[in-house]
C-alpha cells in the first residue's frame, strides 16, 4: 500500500511545540494509531513501525516525547547513546507526558476515526497511561517498562481503575529490565480490577525484541507479535467504530 510521511508540529496546552512523524495512507485510513518512543527517540525504528502501520491502512502518529529537553533527538543503542536516552527520560515530568499524550490523541481524533495506542518500552509504559487519559479504542504496550514500581519511579498501577480502554501486553520472558515480578505483579492488579486485557509472554525473547536493530532482536518473537498486535487493533477499533 503506497503511503505519505511528513513532520508536523503540534501545539502542546503548556505552551510548548511537539515535532511530530505522521504516516498515512494514500487512501482513507480505517483507524489511526498513535506510536509512543522507546528512550531513543522518533530515530529510523519508531519511524519504520509508523510506517508499516500507514501501509496497513493506519494513520499512525509519533510524538517527539523529548521536546522539551533534547528536540530533534534521536540516537542508536550503544551504552553512551542509552545513558543519552535515560537523561531525557528521567527529565520528563508527569504533567509534561500527560500534555503530550492530550495533543497526540486531539491530533488524531481530528481523522473522525477511533484511535488507539501503542508504544515500546518507554512507549509501552505511555500508552498503558493513555489508555487511562484519553478514550482510546485499545493499547498495545511492548515490554512496557515502569508500569509496575521500581527503579524509576512508582509505577501506574494506580492508574488501573481509570483505564479506559482494553490494553494487550506483549513481553520478553527473558527480558532482565523487567523481571517476572513486575509483570506479574501487573497482571494480577489488572485481575483484581476486573479491566480487559490480554497478556502474552514470548519465552525466549528479551527486552526489545521487536526491534530489528537490536542485539536483542527476536525474529521468531517479533513474527508473531506483530501480526498478534494487528489483530488486536483491527477487532477493537472495529468495534469503537460500530459502538
Amino acid at each position: 500500500m503506497d503511503i505519505q510521511t511528513e513532520w508536523v508540529n503540534l501545539n502542546v496546552s503548556d505552551g510548548t511545540t511537539m515535532r511530530t512523524y505522521v504516516a498515512a495512507p494514500a487512501s482513507a485510513p480505517r483507524a489511526a494509531i498513535i506510536v509512543f518512543q522507546e528512550i531513543f527517540g522518533i530515530n529510523s525504528h519508531i519511524r519504520d513501525i509508523a510506517e508499516r502501520f500507514a501501509r496497513q491502512g493506519y494513520l499512525a502518529v509519533a510524538p517527539e516525547l523529548f521536546h522539551r529537553t533534547g528536540p530533534k533527538f534521536e540516537c542508536g543503542y550503544t551504552e553512551p547513546e542509552i545513558q543519552q536516552g535515560i537523561g531525557h527520560m528521567m527529565k520528563a515530568t508527569p504533567q509534561g507526558l500527560e500534555a503530550d499524550i492530550q495533543a497526540a490523541f486531539s491530533y488524531a481524533k481530528e481523522s473522525g476515526l477511533p484511535v488507539a495506542a501503542t508504544g515500546f518500552c518507554m512507549g509501552g509504559r505511555t500508552a498503558f497511561l493513555a489508555a487511562s487519559l484519553v478514550p482510546l479504542a485499545c493499547g498495545i504496550s511492548f515490554y512496557g517498562g515502569g508500569i509496575a514500581p521500581g527503579p524509576f519511579g512508582p509505577g501506574l498501577l494506580d492508574r488501573i481503575p481509570h483505564l479506559r480502554a482494553p490494553v494487550l501486553f506483549l513481553w520478553g520472558g527473558k527480558d532482565t529490565h523487567i523481571p517476572a515480578e513486575a509483570e506479574d505483579q501487573i497482571i494480577a492488579a489488572m485481575r483484581a480490577s476486573g479491566k480487559a486485557f490480554v497478556t502474552v509472554e514470548f519465552s525466549e525473547a528479551e527486552h526489545g525484541f521487536f526491534c530489528d536493530q537490536r542485539p536483542s532482536y527476536h525474529p521468531a518473537s517479533a513474527a508473531v507479535a506483530w501480526p498478534m498486535a494487528l489483530a488486536y487493533l483491527a477487532e477493537k477499533t472495529q468495534k469503537a467504530v460500530g459502538a
